[in-house]
């Protein structure tokens, strides 16, 4: 059995960790709410970018361009090099976000052979994993995951579609973290270039018709003198000026309007992974200090108890002594 000194030394140090682990949650706290409206102040102006990307491909759903794919999802794609941005953390203590990312990851290239994809880690964690498993990842491209922002999103998009225009990439998906709930979270993997044209218009067309049902926003602008397609599913598209006059609202050209549209989308959807994934990231790590502060506090109880008791039994133990050197000295007494 343990002495009454090392289990006190024991419970100081688990004292002083919970202490550690106490601030890592709250900070964990702040972040995440930072998080959160960060993401709230941005989803508006990109969620309206998707929403005109399918509002106009809805009347050209036939289009030809390298940032679309018109085929149906059955059919075989011929790819020879993919692209993969993996999210993933700077950080550990984190639970299982960063394995959760990087075994989505791995799923995704197992059937690939090394020249078949490349791999776009953000985060010091995943870049040290797949660096160390020998694993075919661009050395150039670092990003921390930390704080993000609009211009660290703008950098990754840019160099990823630079990538795909040049004709070093033939897809991009991104794998992330999302985070349903508070104690909930999802890792996904998204296509984001070539973009599926019918599955993008009728994934934003159910999106579009619930947000008017709800707000009653097509009211609202027929009040302010613009017409626009109250379903993405209608081939009507115009807008009316004061003098009732209709034109079709493309300049300089399609092509020019559909291309800035899926810059901004791809800047779009990478801000929201890389806000979404801090959210996750810093909720997983909040979970899990919040756990060992739990563990910490169980194990400090069964330690008071164990100390008590031995600390009990030496006293016990002291007292019986005392009690045997004096009946000792009174039995040498009444000898002599």
């Amino acid at each position: 059995m343990a002495s009454t000194k090392e289990i006190q030394n024991r419970i100081n140090s688990i004292q002083d960790t919970m202490k550690i682990t106490n601030a890592m949650y709250m900070m964990s706290s702040m972040k995440l709410r930072k998080a959160k409206q960060k993401l709230a102040d941005t989803e508006p102006f990109f969620d309206a970018v998707q929403r005109e990307l399918a509002e106009n491909l809805v009347h050209f759903p036939d289009i030809r361009h390298i940032y679309f794919d018109n085929r149906v999802e059955d059919e075989q794609e011929c790819l020879k090099h993919r692209g993969f941005i993996v999210f993933t953390g700077d950080k550990g203590m984190a639970g299982a976000y960063n394995h959760n990312a990087i075994k989505m990851a791995l799923d995704r290239i197992s059937d690939l052979q090394k020249d078949e994809y490349t791999l776009f880690v953000v985060g010091e964690v995943g870049r040290n994993f797949f660096l160390n498993g020998g694993y075919n990842v661009d050395e150039n491209f670092r990003f921390s995951s930390n704080n993000p922002s609009m211009h660290r999103a703008r950098v990754i998009s840019e160099y990823m579609i630079e990538k795909y225009n040049n004709g070093e990439l033939d897809r991009i998906d991104v794998v992330y973290t999302k985070m349903l709930n508070s104690v909930t979270e999802e890792t996904c993997v998204e296509r984001l270039l070539p973009l599926r044209t019918q599955k993008f218009i009728k994934e934003k067309a159910k999106e579009i018709e619930e947000d008017i049902e709800g707000t009653g926003k097509a009211a609202q602008e027929m009040k302010s003198g613009v017409k626009h397609v109250h379903s993405i599913n209608s081939y009507e598209y115009e807008a009316v000026t004061k003098g009732g006059d209709k034109w079709m609202p493309f300049f300089p050209s399609l092509k020019a309007v559909l291309e800035q549209l899926v810059h901004n989308n791809f800047t779009g959807f990478i801000y929201g992974a890389l806000v979404e994934c801090s959210a996750s990231e810093e909720n997983a790590r909040m979970m899990a200090m919040q756990s060992a502060t739990d563990n910490a506090e169980a194990i400090l109880r069964e330690l008071s108890i164990e100390y008590n008791r031995v600390r009990q039994a030496a006293i016990t133990q002291e007292i019986t002594e005392v009690i045997s050197g004096a009946k000792a000295l009174k039995k040498k007494k009444a000898k002599k």
